[in-house]
C-alpha cells in the first residue's frame, strides 16, 4: 500500500499508547459511534472525539472507509 507509514512500536510507547487489536467492523462501528451523554463535559467530547478519529485512521491505513 503506497503512502502508509507504518506506526513504530517504540515511538508509540515514548507517548504512554499502547496497542489495541480490532476487526475492521469494530473499528467502523467505533469511528461511527458517540455515547457521550448530552450533558458531557467537553473533555469527554474531545475524547470520543479523537477515540473516532483514530479508529477512522486505523480502518483508512488497513483500506477500508466503513
Amino acid at each position: 500500500m503506497a503512502g502508509v507509514i507504518p506506526t513504530d512500536p517504540q515511538e508509540e510507547a515514548a507517548q504512554g499508547r499502547v496497542a489495541l487489536w480490532l476487526t475492521p467492523e469494530d473499528l467502523g462501528w467505533l469511528a461511527r459511534h458517540c455515547c457521550c451523554p448530552e450533558d458531557a463535559s467537553p473533555e469527554e467530547k474531545d475524547r470520543c472525539g479523537r477515540l473516532r478519529f483514530r479508529a477512522s485512521t486505523a480502518l483508512h491505513k488497513h483500506g477500508r472507509s466503513d
